[in-house]
């Protein structure tokens, strides 16, 4: 089998999309080395890492000097110039990160829909993604010869708000990351609140920075607000916060963790909170759960199904009770310590191998279909 991935949201520092596309096609390498994978990437300054071409004797990187926003326009209006075109070669399968198709002239394209809050709420996205997506999702997702998704949430939507039959849906949940160290015993009166994923509208930056203020005005003596994760334009206004009082000196902003220091990053947390609008699957609430760190999630998305009784849900507009469950988490050491243990329990269920394996068969599925 000849595969083609559209590598580029994971060229630089990954947010969950970019980590999704790299730890698959690690794991795909893994299981399936007898197969032919090339790793697409693109852009006018950033240069794939060195280390992608060790992956496996199979394993291509066809990396280009061509500007992303020039390359997308001409793909996502033209469906110009077909990507084995400028690759090279010939390709039976075409995998886009993203829900718009990679342009391919005879491979099967297969898209990605992790959620679809672009089309509820477009006014929490912005460039490309505001642009685009909204007109064309729908129409590519059902000309495509698969839909993956990560969640049967995703899946829900993919149904209810792209019209694509349920058949051609293929479920490939993520895995919990390949720690350095197997979970520690934990004891939940240590570490400071998580927060870990982009400063965007979509993860309620504004109300998780609103909770914790109130937070503090209670209890002054309650652990640090640590956010992890990059900060475009729209997270100015958060970033002035912090600055000022009452966060001023009790909110750190450490920017994108990189790999060598997430377990660190996570093991040293009481607890992980993610209060987002909309999750299309929540894959920091997985890593943290996969280390025993209980969550404060959002009764939103794939949320509470996959924390469950892992830590407590919330309504993310209701302030008060991201600010009632973080007291529950901070004062019962007893709640804290069972609901890390049940985080691990759960966890143990996703693995990247078996991520690899639903995409194998989904790709089969498609060329069988020939």
């Amino acid at each position: 089998m000849r595969v083609i991935v559209d590598y580029r949201p994971a060229l630089r520092a990954r947010s969950g999309v970019g980590e999704y596309v790299h730890q698959a096609m690690r794991a795909f390498v893994r299981r399936y080395p007898d197969d032919s994978l090339t790793l697409f990437t693109s852009s006018w300054k950033d240069r794939p890492d060195s280390a992608l071409a060790s992956l496996g004797s199979g394993v291509r990187v066809s990396d280009h000097r061509l500007p992303v926003s020039v390359l997308n326009l001409a793909w996502h209006r033209l469906e110009w110039p077909p990507v084995d075109l400028i690759a090279g070669g010939r390709y039976d399968v075409a995998l886009s990160p993203h829900p718009l198709l990679l342009p391919a002239r005879g491979a099967k394209q297969i898209v990605t829909v992790h959620d679809a809050d672009f089309l509820r709420h477009p006014e929490r996205t912005a460039g490309e993604i505001r642009r685009d997506y909204p007109r064309l999702a729908a129409a590519h997702a059902r000309r495509a010869a698969r839909v993956v998704v990560s969640s049967p949430y995703a899946a829900g939507d993919v149904v209810q708000q792209l019209g694509v039959p349920p058949e051609r849906i293929a479920l490939c949940p993520p895995g919990v990351p390949e720690w350095r160290d197997p979970p520690a015993a934990r004891r939940a009166s240590d570490g400071y609140i998580l927060f870990v994923g982009t400063l965007e509208q979509r993860k309620n930056i504004g109300g998780l920075l609103e909770a914790y203020g109130r937070l503090v005005a209670r209890a002054p003596s309650v652990p640090k607000l640590v956010l992890a994760g990059n900060a475009g334009p729209e997270a100015q206004a958060w970033l002035e916060a912090i600055g000022r009082p009452p966060l001023a000196g009790r909110v750190d902003h450490r920017g994108y963790v990189k790999d060598d220091d997430r377990q660190r990053l996570y093991s040293g947390a009481r607890a992980l909170v993610l209060p987002s609008y909309e999750e299309g699957f929540g894959m920091s609430a997985l890593e943290a759960m996969s280390l025993g760190v209980p969550v404060v999630a959002a009764r939103r998305g794939n949320l509470p199904d996959l924390v469950g009784d892992a830590g407590a849900l919330v309504d993310p507009e209701d302030i008060e009770s991201i600010v009632a469950a973080l007291e529950a988490l901070l004062r019962d050491d007893g709640f804290a310590e069972a609901a890390g243990r049940r985080g691990i329990e759960r966890s143990r269920q996703f693995t990247w191998e078996r991520t690899a394996e639903a995409l194998h068969d989904a790709f089969d599925a498609v060329l069988e279909e020939r």
